[in-house]
């Protein structure tokens, strides 16, 4: 009985939101509105995603209407219940409304979240993801003044720069194409970094969690070994010899899953926390962080680590460590030796740094 009442809810509700869906898609709704993009004080980004990757990639974002419009209030509609943790920090965040991950399980909860984003009038409602149809309806549902559905920029200019592909910049990008006028804006301006906003009592909090892991205040070698896109155990266990010989100056702490597993068997020391912001701020405490394209990769990077980030099946050019001394690396065009090289060189050129 359970079961058929789950079953014909979601039905219900893939009836509904499905031709929406399609309309979004194939109609050109690129901007609606009329004027200059000014006065904004409400703004609206949808980014309904649950992923933990994925709200931390819009975190450029943010800081770029917040820095475009200072005095707005934004409002984020989401999915899950990651949001409130990873945008603590962000003081123009009002409101974030939040999807429940499973729909069929909530149909209150998930028609009332939809129904928040009526109740309000804002100035500007924007769509994070251009390929995400749920992101585009929820723009076409809300009461706005101007409504962006990510895909202002034209083909022909992306083409051009690299850059422009990838999943934290293209947003940026497609922003600062929309409000400016004649579609024309300085391409040399740097896209904001992914950033978590980790505060002082917090980075001291993850020094002080690192320091009872790690002996002697050694210098830390961060790894993250799991994931759905990750690399064998007996890939990681050779890569973690090799670290482990080469850079005997430094220790290396795994950090570990909510799954609680570790490639390398659990030979190195580790660390294990459900909480995403002290997880980022141990990490921040940390030399260097590498592991393979995940949501865990993202938070080293918003937590202003230098990352290496492994990739043998995603696009590095999407996904790839965004903050500054990061880059990432196809394994399939480079070995284990390889990466000990670049590994070397980021952390030369960060002592040279300090």
């Amino acid at each position: 009985m359970k079961m058929k009442f789950k079953s014909s809810v979601n039905s219900a509700r893939i009836s509904v939101i499905r031709p929406c869906k399609q309309n979004i898609i194939y109609r050109n709704t690129t901007y609606i509105g009329r004027g200059p993009v000014t006065n904004i004080r409400r703004v609206l980004i949808c980014r309904p995603s649950k992923k933990l990757g994925d709200l931390l990639l819009m975190t450029p974002l943010l800081q770029e209407v917040t820095a475009t419009y200072p005095r707005c209030k934004i409002d984020l509609f989401v999915k899950g219940n990651l949001a409130p943790e990873i945008f603590r920090n962000y003081n123009n965040i009002e409101q974030i409304i939040q999807l429940p991950k499973k729909p069929f399980t909530q149909p209150f909860r998930y028609l009332k979240s939809w129904m928040l984003i009526r109740q309000r009038d804002y100035d500007l409602a924007i769509n994070v993801d251009k390929k995400s149809s749920l992101g585009r309806l929820s723009v076409k549902f809300a009461h706005s003044r101007f409504k962006f559905f990510g895909n202002s920029l034209s083909e022909s200019i992306a083409q051009i720069y690299f850059d422009f592909k990838h999943a934290a910049k293209a947003p940026v990008y497609d922003f600062r194409f929309a409000i400016t006028e004649d579609n024309i804006f300085d391409l040399t301006d740097r896209v904001p970094y992914l950033d978590l906003k980790l505060d002082l009592s917090e980075l001291s909090n993850g020094r002080r969690i690192l320091s009872k892991i790690v002996p002697e205040e050694k210098k830390v070698i961060s790894l993250f070994t799991y994931g759905d896109k990750c690399h064998s155990s007996e890939w990681w266990e050779e890569f973690y010899e090799k670290i482990r010989l080469n850079f005997f100056d430094y220790t290396v702490i795994e950090i570990l899953p909510f799954a609680n597993v570790s490639k390398i068997g659990f030979k190195a020391m580790t660390f294990y926390s459900h909480d995403i912001r002290e997880m980022g701020s141990v990490i921040a405490n940390t030399s260097v962080f590498i592991g393979a394209d995940s949501g865990i990769m993202h938070l080293a990077s918003a937590a202003r680590v230098p990352v290496i980030g492994l990739f043998n099946l995603t696009d590095p050019l999407k996904y790839g460590p965004y903050n500054s001394n990061s880059m990432p690396i196809e394994t399939s065009d480079n070995n284990v030796d390889d990466i000990i090289e670049i590994l070397e060189t980021i952390l030369l050129y960060r002592l040279q740094k300090k």
